[in-house]
């Protein structure tokens, strides 16, 4: 059965992730309800975002604390007294610490724009296109204390072409993203996302066909 969950959105920068949430919350096909954005940056346009829209937000500069333990012990505070159940991370350009998932024992999400295991960290669009991947995508997955490394909840599959650029083949993704994060987040408000081991099951999900895909296409066979 579907709530609205109280989440807290952690950003760095321009924020399309968090607008494609707030689209969707406006539109009735997210239950979930923005309790409070927080960012590192106080020159992120997540923030501009914020303001048109009505939601509480909140400039955490790291630059004016000693330590990253520090920093998130009052992020944690500003979550939680914000009544933050889901933390939803958006292009947070910052690692949390053990204390932080301590605080939020799986209720972190995040979103990668690569096909996890595969590509974790930075430049990611830069490593598939050199590395001559035939298909790319995002994956939404709960966060741990590895970097891009916890259960994956959703993935999209976007096909890399030969003339792509990291910028052509990176804006062929964010559409991607800007679906499936939403998506997850409504998974999560429906009860719906149990973690066994790796794994994360999806009550009532449906299957797909069994439908390959081949980049190139396939001819003959």
């Amino acid at each position: 059965m579907s709530r609205k969950v109280g989440i807290g959105v952690l950003v760095s920068g321009s924020g399309s992730n968090l607008q494609s949430i707030i689209d969707h919350i406006e539109s009735g096909t997210l239950d979930a309800e923005i309790r409070v954005v927080l960012s590192n940056n106080p020159e992120a346009y997540a923030l501009e975002r914020c303001r048109k829209h009505h939601i509480s937000s909140v400039v955490l500069d790291h630059r004016q604390f000693d330590c990253r333990e520090s920093y998130d012990r009052r992020a944690v505070a500003i979550l939680v007294s914000s009544g933050v159940e889901l933390v939803v991370m958006a292009g947070f350009m910052r690692i949390l610490s053990p204390e932080f998932f301590r605080a939020f024992p799986s209720r972190i999400i995040n979103i990668h724009p690569a096909l996890l295991p595969a590509f974790p960290g930075m430049h990611v669009q830069q490593k598939a296109v050199e590395y001559g991947v035939k298909f790319a995508g995002c994956t939404v997955h709960f966060a741990d204390e590895g970097i891009d490394t916890g259960p994956i909840i959703i993935q999209s599959v976007v096909p890399v072409y030969e003339d792509d650029t990291p910028e052509s083949l990176s804006t062929r993704i964010l559409k991607e993203e800007h679906r499936i994060y939403p998506q997850a987040i409504q998974y999560y408000a429906e009860g719906r996302l149990v973690i066994e081991g790796r794994r994360v099951l999806i009550g009532n999900g449906r299957r797909f066909t069994e439908q390959a895909l081949h980049n190139p296409p396939l001819t003959r066979f």
